[in-house]
């Protein structure tokens, strides 16, 4: 775990900050606002939330251009809503109605959106790494600078499909940004009792993969990373690895009651490690936000929430024949 994080100056400007700021307050109010609907019994299956690691997919999303494409795992809401995804759309799919994105039958785990370049959450443990670099290798094929990001966590890391595709993007240099969230518990096994070698962004050096860890709970640590890993990329000089070191404050889904970590230690993280308080203090720091602005943007952004639970509740349910639709391309 790491230490407390020392103030210094940010390298952003109040506008960029305030717009971390916002994206991962949205993400952070959404999936309480999730847990709770969950807790209601209008989520059902899965449903794996994101809190703690809100700083990974706005830090690298914030490097993203038009036509980038992104992959990730089932703790995939973040992903959707720093992408860009209407927040109603996402609620409503996973309360399982007509109005989300995979019209209510892709549930928490499985929805898209081909607008954003959104491919999905996937069930399968880093399955959808080799769709990622499937993704990098249209981008080659095809001739433009677009670049794929595959999000998959510390346990995904010792799957063996994840290499086999590491392998083929190195050979054939593919534009695939191998984004690992270490979180540092698979489901609830620490990594240092899962993995051989804790530092997990030299897992691609066999394949001659540059890659770096980078500190995941700093949304401008994350950012400046990326910006380097996406112009390595987008240079043509193959895929590239970012081990992002965050934590999550909750358990692995919503069934996990995390007792093989302590509340001491998830204490501390929140107290001392926080990305959005990170942001919050910076943007405090430097006396042109005040205590008030940043209330009213919490205050827009809970009625965002709020309305779009409201949206997902009042959207009907699908009708039973969409069970034989989309089955077929």
């Amino acid at each position: 775990m790491a230490a407390t994080r020392k103030r210094t100056k940010p390298n952003a400007s109040k506008e960029e900050l305030l717009k971390f700021y916002r994206e991962m307050l949205l993400i952070r109010r959404f999936e309480e606002k999730a847990g709770q609907l969950y807790g209601m019994g209008a989520i059902g299956g899965f449903c794996h939330l994101y809190i703690g690691q809100e700083a990974v997919v706005v830090g690298i999303e914030a490097c993203a251009k038009e036509g980038d494409q992104r992959v990730t795992s089932y703790r995939d809401h973040g992903h959707m809503l720093a992408c860009g995804m209407d927040p109603k759309g996402v609620m409503a799919e996973l309360t399982g109605r007509e109005g989300g994105y995979s019209r209510g039958k892709g549930g928490s785990m499985h929805m898209f959106s081909k607008e954003k370049n959104f491919y999905g959450g996937h069930g399968i443990v880093g399955a959808q790494v080799p769709i990622g670099v499937g993704l990098a290798f249209a981008n080659w094929y095809r001739g433009n600078d677009n670049v794929s990001f595959a999000y998959f966590g510390d346990g995904a890391a010792n799957q063996g499909q994840i290499y086999e595709a590491m392998n083929m993007a190195s050979l054939w240099k593919l534009p695939a940004i191998f984004v690992i969230e270490n979180n540092q518990y698979a489901m609830g096994t620490s990594l240092k009792r899962a993995s051989s070698t804790p530092a997990l962004y030299t897992r691609g050096e066999a394949f001659g993969i540059a890659g770096e860890a980078v500190d995941g709970m700093d949304v401008l640590a994350v950012k400046a990373a990326t910006e380097k890993a996406v112009g390595h990329c987008r240079a043509g000089n193959g895929p590239y690895i970012l081990e992002m070191n965050t934590y999550r404050y909750r358990g692995h889904s919503m069934s996990d009651p995390a007792k093989y970590r302590t509340r001491e230690e998830v204490q501390k993280m929140r107290d001392e490690r926080d990305p959005i308080d990170h942001v919050r203090d910076l943007l405090l720091m430097g006396g042109e936000t005040t205590e008030d602005d940043l209330k009213a943007v919490d205050k827009e952004i809970k009625a965002i929430v709020n309305e779009s639970a409201k949206f997902a509740q009042e959207s009907p349910e699908p009708d039973p024949k969409e069970l034989w639709t989309d089955i077929y391309a």
